[in-house]
């Protein structure tokens, strides 16, 4: 009789204990960037970024042939992404700082004071619904005036985002405690320059890709020391970058020795310099691209070579692991006369290889994303494995759709990612937060308002900007509030409701393992 007993609590205790639930500690959040949501691109002092320039001189590269100009007017409407947010019951809420909005020229001899203001309002109101703000310092949005200095690959360009970054730990570090000074490096500067399609609309993928990999680190480096030298003794907070490898397995295992060099070509080399004991480039990836340019008649490898001061200064600048994951590839040896899409999401020349997506994995409304929800949770071990016990927090995570009211995709993305976020946990991986991309439809870059990524649908013939929840909102706000993915997908509980109903249901599971455990003790 007592061992029978024992069996049932065993099981009981078992099933809590393995439901796709999260620690009390971790953290729900959305995301969103400046020129996708801000608008007011001429508003006040506000100086030209990459994109104004973009969107009003090669409109036709944008499939509805937009911009950002207004976009979700956010500059003005910012109260009511923070009703947003504080509806869903988000923890915390990442945004980015629109460099050319806060320094028009874009150095530090002038401050936009409207520009600086807006930032402040929405960190002040944020705070004020207990809502932490996260902040990104670069999105893409490059002032023109650096692009047409060279942009990322001019070396100074380290000097300019580090002085850029000082400006706004000192408007903002008192109040924000978590930093994010890059976002998603390998499309800055591997996807741009691989494909030509983004600004600066260059096409060069000999040296420019690799130039701007190592620019990108130095610029993040120098804002991690300034902020880890003069406010972190201050203000105790952290600083990290956004990075977005696309997970990668073999075709068959006879590939498997070609899907680790390639996630070092693609997660490495934007962690190892960082996260490594070492630092420095991937060993393996250095060495290959060390015997490929030779044979391409270079004279020195394409990859550039970091200099011993380098590599110390850009060693060790994390707080934490940023990690924005959409999607996974298989990857396999190219075929005698097969044509190699470019990297990061068709294929690898430099590895003469093909990316591929399994028929099986089911595909979604977004291009070049596919679900795949193990991907995310084996890229974590694959970065735990080799860069010991960091924290990450999930930086992006999410599913567009085309249509205005198709929620299933994406309801089903979130919930399938989260649940392998949950496994991950549960293996021993320190993963603290989650954040959904994104908050509200906005501006998806060359996809325009076509693409919707939004948890709330966004009326943009609407002067005012209606925002509208989706199911995906309601489905999201219910897990923040039971911690946990089996929720309903359909309607949001009240509050208060909800919360009676969690605290019944753990009252009774709880008094059925209290009488159990009585009576195995009889």
């Amino acid at each position: 009789m007592t061992f029978r007993v024992l069996v049932v609590f065993g099981v009981l205790y078992t099933a809590q204990c393995t439901a796709h639930s999260f620690p009390p500690s971790f953290k729900f959040g959305a995301a969103t960037s400046a020129y996708q949501i801000e608008g007011a691109w001429n508003v006040s002092g506000k100086g030209l970024n990459i994109w104004d320039t973009f969107t009003h001189d090669s409109r036709n590269s944008v499939v509805d042939r937009s911009s950002g100009d207004i976009a979700c007017d956010s500059y003005h409407l910012w109260r009511k992404d923070v009703d947003l947010a504080t509806e869903l019951g988000l923890q915390f809420y990442r945004f980015s700082i629109s460099w050319s909005r806060l320094l028009p020229t874009p150095f530090r001899n002038e401050i936009d004071e409207d520009g600086a203001a807006y930032y402040n309002n929405l960190i002040n109101e944020l705070l004020k619904r207990n809502i932490e703000p996260v902040i990104t310092l670069y999105h893409y949005d490059l002032p023109q005036a650096l692009q047409d200095f060279g942009g990322w690959l001019n070396p100074l360009i380290a000097d300019w985002f580090a002085s850029y970054a000082k400006v706004a730990y000192s408007l903002y570090a008192d109040r924000v405690k978590t930093w994010l000074t890059i976002n998603e490096p390998s499309i800055l500067c591997d996807y741009i320059y691989n494909t030509g399609k983004l600004p600066p609309m260059i096409y060069e993928p000999m040296l420019a890709p690799y130039l701007c990999n190592k620019n990108v680190l130095l610029a993040h480096a120098k804002a991690w020391r300034i902020y880890d030298e003069e406010y972190k003794p201050i203000y105790k907070g952290r600083v990290s970058i956004a990075n977005n490898p696309v997970w990668i397995e073999p075709a068959s295992p006879e590939y498997e020795n070609l899907a680790e060099l390639a996630r070092e070509f693609g997660a490495g080399r934007y962690s190892h310099p960082i996260y490594s004991q070492k630092g420095g480039w991937p060993p393996s990836v250095e060495r290959h691209m060390a015997e490929l340019s030779k044979k391409q008649g270079y004279p020195e490898s394409r990859l550039p070579a970091f200099s011993i001061e380098e590599i110390e200064l850009i060693r060790g600048t994390y707080d934490y692991y940023g990690l924005n994951h959409y999607t996974s590839r298989v990857i396999r040896s190219r075929q005698p006369g097969e044509q190699i899409g470019p990297w990061i999401f068709y294929g690898c020349p430099e590895l003469d290889a093909v990316l591929e997506t399994p028929k099986s994995w089911p595909t979604t409304d977004a291009d070049d994303v596919v679900m795949y929800p193990e991907g995310i949770r084996r890229q974590l071990e694959w970065l735990h494995q080799k860069y010991g016990n960091i924290t990450f927090l999930i930086t992006e995570n999410g599913c567009a759709s085309r249509g205005d009211d198709n929620d299933e995709d994406r309801i089903a993305f979130i919930k399938s990612y989260l649940e392998q976020v949950s496994i991950a946990i549960k293996e021993g991986i320190n993963v603290e937060g989650y954040t959904v991309w994104s908050l509200m439809d906005n501006f998806e870059w060359l996809f325009g308002y076509k693409t919707k990524y939004g948890l709330y649908k966004v009326d943009f013939n609407d002067p005012q900007r209606r925002r509208t929840p989706r199911a995906s909102a309601h489905f999201y706000a219910n897990i923040i509030k039971a911690r946990n993915t089996d929720v309903p997908t359909s309607q949001t509980p009240k509050r208060q409701e909800y919360h009676n109903h969690s605290n019944a249901r753990s009252l009774h599971i709880n008094i059925l393992l209290l009488i159990l455990f009585w009576l195995s003790v009889k």
